[in-house]
């Protein structure tokens, strides 16, 4: 005669359970936020604008640019609620508007490339279902002549810097009681990439093939062959964000499983065809790698 067990599972409102049976034939039960059900805000046509900040120019769907009064750090809102629903939370699974997406059929999973949905991305993820979209720096992340961290026009970005310090830095451009900085992760690098294509202005073959004309590459034409200036070439921008291919490798917060962090973007000594913007590079966090730099994204609380 078997033996049946009755148990009762209660969490707090906006917990759910996943049930499933494991290879042994056990069962396994996950807690879940339901916060991860691709469920956004309808009201990503009206950009949240935080304290201390003035639209500046742009719509939702071209660009629109927020200004920091204090400083003049621009920041442009990418609508992820606007976008279709083929992007990864956890790198085998494409039902979310808001992640990582593979599009160059890499090795995006054979090299094990992950976020974790915990800390500041999840964070994020909360952040983006609420107001239904995110802030990203309009242009890499530069130092005043008093070393603080900004995103302006018209300087030369950081660069020659490693993984840690790229982070710790952007993390100190934003922290009061309404918004937050942060060093930008792969979901939030790739949803950027999916709105140039969701709005027409990029297709997926200059994304995934060849950033050569959008960015400055040594096989752009004209090209300086150097790091230049934030926001020198207005060919080089894209709904009002400046340099995301070329010019200065960018870190982000994507990893592999030995730990390695994902440099994207390439940079000025880069072909655009070899090393398209979408392109992944894995890399030690330690090295001060040539001219890699860094963009910051906002949370709004």
């Amino acid at each position: 005669m078997k033996r049946y067990e009755k148990f009762v599972l209660e969490a707090e409102k906006g917990i759910t359970f996943e049930i499933s049976e494991g290879t042994r034939g056990e069962l396994i039960i996950r807690a879940l936020n339901i916060a991860t059900a691709n469920v956004y805000s309808t009201n990503y046509a009206n950009p949240p604008i935080p304290e201390g900040y003035k639209h500046v120019c742009g719509e939702w769907n071209n660009g629109f640019v927020i200004e920091r009064c204090s400083d003049g750090s621009q920041f442009v809102w990418i609508p992820v609620e606007s976008l279709d629903s083929n992007g990864t939370l956890d790198g085998e699974h494409f039902p979310e508007k808001f992640g990582r997406r593979n599009y160059m059929n890499d090795e995006f999973s054979d090299d094990g490339f992950s976020e974790a949905l915990n800390g500041e991305l999840l964070e994020q993820f909360e952040s983006v279902n609420k107001y239904g979209g995110f802030y990203i720096s309009r242009y890499n992340i530069s130092k005043s002549s008093a070393g603080k961290p900004q995103s302006v026009k018209g300087v030369m970005p950081c660069r020659d810097i490693n993984f840690y310090d790229a982070k710790k830095i952007a993390s100190t451009i934003e922290d009061n009681e309404a918004v937050k900085s942060h060093l930008t992760y792969g979901a939030e690098y790739d949803s950027v990439l999916e709105w140039f294509i969701k709005t027409e202005v990029k297709t997926p073959a200059e994304i995934a093939e060849d950033s050569t004309e959008w960015g400055n590459h040594w096989n752009t034409e004209n090209s300086p062959r150097k790091v230049v200036e934030t926001g020198s070439r207005k060919k080089w921008c894209v709904n009002n964000i400046y340099d995301f291919a070329g010019n200065v490798g960018e870190w982000t917060q994507e990893q592999n499983e030995i730990f390695c962090r994902v440099i994207r973007g390439g940079y000025y000594d880069d072909d655009g065809d070899n090393y398209p913007v979408a392109c992944r590079n894995c890399s030690i966090p330690g090295v001060n790698y040539r001219s890699t730099g860094f963009r910051a994204t906002l949370y709004i609380k």
